[in-house]
């Protein structure tokens, strides 16, 4: 399934009904009371968020959104029906923007939260309404209020805990396929995830965390290279971040680690206050066990651990995980 993370569509409350001009029959009287009932109410556009949803793919499809109308007001006093309300479910993590004002209208967290988005128009008054002492035979009523219309912005910001960062091909899809229910497709060439993945890791009995694999940065994914932009948006709401590093890609992994933590800052200064845990990956492969002590020094001596692990063979990979999830139900 393709992961869509934005999305324009366009919504239109109902109108309110008319408001009703009739008049009571009665034998022998030519023209009875006035009892025009109320126009009904049109139905509101709700945005409601949900946990079954992940994508915003289904509005790639549908642009259009309509409510109910309200009913027509009828003789006998008879109110209209209001129109019935149109839900719109996105997914739990969502951003509602007015696209002319750019006004941010709501960001949906929780599950089932709802926010209207177009007010349904009210309905007219029927000429029951206008009766006085001085004017018995009202032949007056409202016709209802059109109902809200605007074009919105949909932006979705993946709810995790943690989310795994680094440059392509380093190893984040094999770690979330191995820890989680997570199936990414794994390949060894760059920018084989292109879209975000989540993953549900269950820890021992009672315990659960949910990790976002980050598609690969590069250096200026801040200006949108590689997409990046697009990207970075996904670790915004993260708890906390693992930062992989793979010692076969360059012989300075520290400068990695602070090429990617550059674009991080560059994107969002508040991501690099994030509490990341950096984690040195394909410990199984020999040239990076012989230079792994090296490696821990290095970046020792800039007051970072790093935990070293290997997704082929699992060394590592039970402790980190440990590690992970003492972060996040100490925090």
């Amino acid at each position: 399934m393709k992961f869509i993370d934005t999305a324009q569509i366009h919504v239109k409350a109902g109108n309110g009904g008319k408001g009703c001009v009739s008049f009571r029959r009665e034998k022998y009287v030519p023209k009875g009371g006035p009892d025009g009932g109320d126009g009904g109410n049109g139905g509101n556009i709700i945005v409601r968020s949900s946990l079954r949803l992940f994508t915003l793919i289904d509005f790639r499809y549908v642009r259009q959104y309509h409510a109910k109308n309200g009913q027509h007001g009828k003789g006998k006093n008879m109110h209209g029906r209001n129109g019935d309300d149109r839900i719109i479910e996105v997914p739990a993590g969502t951003q509602i923007y007015d696209v002319e004002t750019g006004e941010m209208l709501g960001d949906l967290i929780r599950h089932g939260e709802g926010l209207v988005i177009a007010r349904g128009g009210k309905g007219g008054k029927g000429n029951a309404r206008f009766v006085s002492s001085t004017h018995q035979v009202p032949l007056e009523s409202e016709p209802g209020q059109p109902g809200e219309q605007r074009h919105i912005r949909l932006e979705l910001k993946l709810l995790a805990d943690v989310g795994l960062i680094g440059f392509p091909n380093v190893g984040k899809s094999s770690l979330i396929k191995r820890v989680s229910n997570a199936h990414p497709k794994i390949a060894d060439y760059p920018f084989t995830t292109i879209n975000p993945v989540l993953g549900i890791v269950r820890y021992k009995e009672d315990k659960s965390f949910v990790i976002a694999d980050i598609p690969g940065l590069i250096q200026g994914a801040h200006k949108g290279k590689g997409l990046g932009d697009q990207f970075l948006k996904h670790i915004e709401r993260t708890r906390l971040l693992v930062h992989m590093l793979d010692a076969t890609r360059s012989n300075d992994p520290y400068n990695d680690f602070e090429v990617i933590n550059n674009e991080l800052k560059s994107y969002n200064p508040s991501l690099i206050k994030k509490e990341q845990l950096v984690v040195m990956n394909k410990i199984d492969i020999p040239v990076v066990r012989n230079r792994l002590m090296g490696y821990i020094n290095s970046f020792m001596a800039h007051h970072t651990v790093i935990h070293p692990i290997s997704c082929v063979t699992g060394e590592g990979v039970d402790k980190l995980m440990d590690e992970i999830a003492n972060r996040l139900y100490q925090s």
